[in-house]
């Protein structure tokens, strides 16, 4: 794949002759495809494009919009399998995840196309009778979409559809590595005839170009915390700027005494090392009940031994490689951390090196126990990998004490009968997203989706990223053939 930059309806070459390559992960020797590394000029003349349409497209009704998006729907749908093997190729896991990574983008075009028929805004009583009063919604102008490699597909069109179909125009920056995803996109929506400027692509190391361009009214970005708390920083030095940043975590399950067991080691399963271990929404922690510990981590392990680990194109595999060298040597410095601070290691997991695995960037899993210290640095940071801590805990106050002391706050699960014991920990832990008797992945598009503390800015993505790329107006009409004030104002001239 020859990439290009997709700017007000053409796909062009940039303005620099650098370039970089998209590799597979399970084999770095393949070379999926090469991409241009944007210079400021290309990111000037997507800013600039996708301003000069913004009048045209957000006169436009809602309805309208929305029709340019169930086209580019049913486009996607045609095509899901070739889509979802080249997601899989670029960023390493299974293709099942690819598939469920696919569908989860061509679901959230749906919800979204599904809205434009629906009320967006309120009738309001006025003080006043003769007063009609309204809120109604209005775009915000031009949105950069800064997004990660781990969810190629789903993530952009997370952020892309909703801020298009209320009338923004859009700038997506795509993770380099997974570049040829983020190209697809473009040959989508040029498919699907959303008019120029609309909707641009950029590819290569422009992000901070985006964000500090003076153009772009929203900065929409996921990612890691120190990328996105310097996105923060910028935004805060404008005063037509605002950003919605998703910024990762440090996620647990929790396993109380009167679990499930087998729900609970599925879950953990699922919620630990699907996806290696990284998504935003994996736990690197399992808290659990000392009464169940020793049944429990008995039967985690001897799992987890079996997991099979190998090419993401096949069916049967359930951990494909990690994304690149730099993530085998980041998980591989917190596994010997881990042990410098005091872990009991049950799988010494890391590198693999067998003659199936020497192309690509495989690892197995790596588990241990470890008694809560907040001054541990592994039961604190996020590692973004198969690394996995099991905490001891007496009762489910120290549960909710565990999971809360650290700086990030995503995702949380708790496995439990008692329907009591959910609601404590609903109401007393600190997330974004949480289940009960599920893993702490599996998010759907019409929920929100979004962190507090590091792992966000309470502006979550998904179905509600509505509020972060409109802004709410107040209009309010007199009827009566004087003027009437609020509060019992009364103008005297």
């Amino acid at each position: 794949m020859e990439g290009k930059n997709y700017i007000n309806g053409s796909f062009i070459n940039s303005a620099s002759d650098e370039k970089f390559e998209s590799r597979n992960p399970a084999n770095c020797d393949e070379v999926l495809g090469t991409f241009p590394l944007s210079s400021g000029q290309d990111v000037n003349n997507a800013v600039s494009a996708a301003q000069a349409a913004y009048d045209g497209w957000s006169r436009l009704s809602r309805i309208k919009r929305g029709e340019y998006l169930d086209e580019f729907t049913q486009l996607l749908k045609k095509d899901h399998e070739e889509i979802s093997r080249l997601v899989t190729k670029e960023c390493g896991k299974g293709i099942v995840e690819g598939r469920a990574d696919v569908t989860e983008g061509i679901h959230m075009c749906q919800y979204v196309f599904g809205t434009v028929r629906m009320p967006h805004g309120d009738v309001v009583d006025s003080e006043i009778p003769e007063k009609d009063s309204f809120m109604r919604r209005k775009p915000k102008g031009v949105v950069a979409a800064i997004t990660p490699w781990n969810f190629p597909f789903a993530i952009p069109l997370w952020l892309v559809c909703p801020s298009v179909v209320e009338g923004n125009t859009v700038v997506l920056k795509p993770s380099r590595e997974t570049a040829g995803t983020g190209q697809k996109i473009a040959e989508y929506a040029h498919k699907a005839g959303f008019p120029p400027g609309v909707i641009n692509v950029v590819h290569g190391g422009c992000g901070d170009l985006l964000v500090k361009h003076p153009d772009t009214h929203v900065v929409l970005f996921v990612g890691s915390n120190d990328v996105g708390s310097g996105i923060k920083q910028v935004v805060a030095g404008f005063h037509d700027k605002m950003c919605a940043c998703e910024m990762g975590g440090k996620n647990a399950l929790i396993v109380l005494d009167d679990a499930n067991l087998d729900i609970a080691v599925n879950a953990a399963i699922i919620s630990a090392f699907k996806t290696s271990g990284q998504r935003c929404t994996s736990a690197s922690r399992l808290i659990v009940h000392e009464k169940v510990l020793a049944e429990f981590e008995k039967k985690f392990v001897e799992i987890t031994k079996r997991i099979k680990i190998g090419d993401p194109l096949d069916e049967c595999v359930f951990m494909g490689p990690v994304i690149n060298q730099a993530a085998t040597e980041k998980i591989a410095r917190y596994n010997e951390l881990a042990k410098k601070e005091g872990a009991k290691v049950l799988l010494d997991g890391g590198r693999l090196t067998g003659n199936e695995y020497k192309k690509g960037y495989f690892m197995s899993p790596f588990v241990y126990r470890m008694q809560n210290n907040p001054k541990i640095r592994v039961l604190r940071e996020e590692v973004f990998g198969p690394h996995l801590a099991i905490i001891p805990v007496k009762n489910i106050d120290e549960a909710i004490e565990v999971h809360n002391g650290t700086d990030y706050g995503l995702a949380c699960a708790v496995i439990t009968e008692d329907f009591r014991k959910a609601r404590r920990i609903r109401d007393d832990c600190a997330y974004g997203l949480g289940y009960v008797n599920l893993p702490t992945i599996g998010a759907e598009v019409h929920l929100p989706f979004g962190g507090v503390k590091k792992s966000g800015t309470g502006l979550p993505s998904a179905s509600t990223l509505i509020d972060v790329v409109t802004h709410r107006t107040a209009w309010t009409v007199n009827h009566a053939k004087e003027i009437k004030m609020a509060q019992g104002l009364i103008v005297k001239l």
